[in-house]
């Protein structure tokens, strides 16, 4: 008789209070997006302006978390140890999910099995800048001098996506430039500001703000389309340089075995921020493109970029670490 007295008062107890937070709706709680760079990067911001976007839609806070380092596979390995629960989600780059298991010779994670697409989120603005030492102005200018002078001009890279984009570039236009590597955007272009080094392929940052003064010049775009940050300045293709394959990309991406249904809600509604007018002007200030997809796009667009990776580190012969 007490088990069933019991069992009764529990039912009561359960239709007073509502639905356990268990079986609630997804997300009920705060939601924790790891961010694999520091505060006050490329990365870092694009992040903050789509989580803001996000976390309305979803109707719950998004708290930003960066763990910065080790190419991306510190926080890479944060979300892949995380409950797939979608309580905790990975703001992924091209330096953690392309970079860190082609470059590395033992790889921190395969990126198809270790984690669960999401939705893309878009690309990021990379450019080519020169230095006003450089008598270049245009694409072709630049090639011209760099084999005019083999072996004497410097560039710099600060990312993942920046190393191999350069190697590349010089393998296909026979380019003989001696590589100087840095931590971050940051310190390079410090040094491409100073003349240390003369070239870079990077995030704007600082160094679109040098470009108006005239200390830089800003020759191509990765993007695939013009910026808004650089109108008058061409994409690489329309520049003629056809043979660069790296794409700088970001998206979102849960541990391994996260449910379907929390899947296609946070994709449904970055859909709905791509949408936004207000969120893409504000991620073309920092020439960063929003875009969306579905999970099985970006699925096949990771593994597509892993091939080319791949690929294009066996082409250059880049020494793995």
């Amino acid at each position: 008789m007490n088990k069933l007295l019991q069992a009764l008062l529990a039912t009561i107890v359960l239709a007073c209070t509502g639905t356990p937070a268990q079986a609630q709706p997804y997300p009920n709680k705060p939601i924790r997006m790891i961010v694999p760079f520091p505060a006050g990067g490329a990365a870092d911001l694009s992040a903050r302006i789509v989580v803001q976007a996000l976390a309305a839609g979803l109707g719950q806070q998004i708290i930003i978390d960066n763990r910065g380092g080790a190419d991306g596979a510190i926080a890479g390995e944060a979300v892949m140890r995380s409950n797939p629960d979608g309580y905790t989600l990975l703001f992924a780059t091209t330096t953690g999910l392309n970079a860190a298991p082609t470059l590395r010779k033992q790889p921190p994670y395969d990126p198809i099995t270790a984690f669960t697409p999401v939705a893309q989120v878009g690309k990021f603005g990379f450019f080519l800048f020169v230095h006003e030492s450089l008598p270049a102005k245009s694409v072709a200018e630049f090639l011209a001098y760099v084999r005019a002078n083999p072996g004497k001009v410097n560039y710099g890279t600060g990312n993942g996506t920046s190393i191999l984009t350069t190697a590349q570039l010089a393998a296909v236009e026979k380019l003989d430039m001696a590589h100087i590597p840095y931590k971050g955007d940051a310190p390079a272009t410090a040094d491409l500001i100073a003349g240390r080094v003369q070239v870079m392929i990077g995030t704007p940052g600082s160094a679109m703000q040098q470009v108006a003064t005239g200390r830089l010049r800003v020759l191509a775009t990765l993007l695939p389309s013009r910026s808004p940050l650089a109108p008058d300045t061409p994409t690489a293709a329309e520049a003629g340089l056809r043979g660069l394959t790296i794409s700088p990309w970001a998206g979102l991406f849960g541990p391994a075995g996260l449910p379907r249904e929390v899947v296609d809600r946070v994709a449904r509604e970055m859909k709905a921020v791509a949408a936004r007018k207000d969120v893409r002007e504000s991620l073309d200030r920092i020439a960063f493109e929003l875009q969306s997809s579905t999970p099985e796009e970006l699925a096949a667009m990771l593994k597509d970029q892993l091939d080319i990776w791949k690929k294009t580190v066996q082409e250059v012969g880049m020494e793995r670490n």
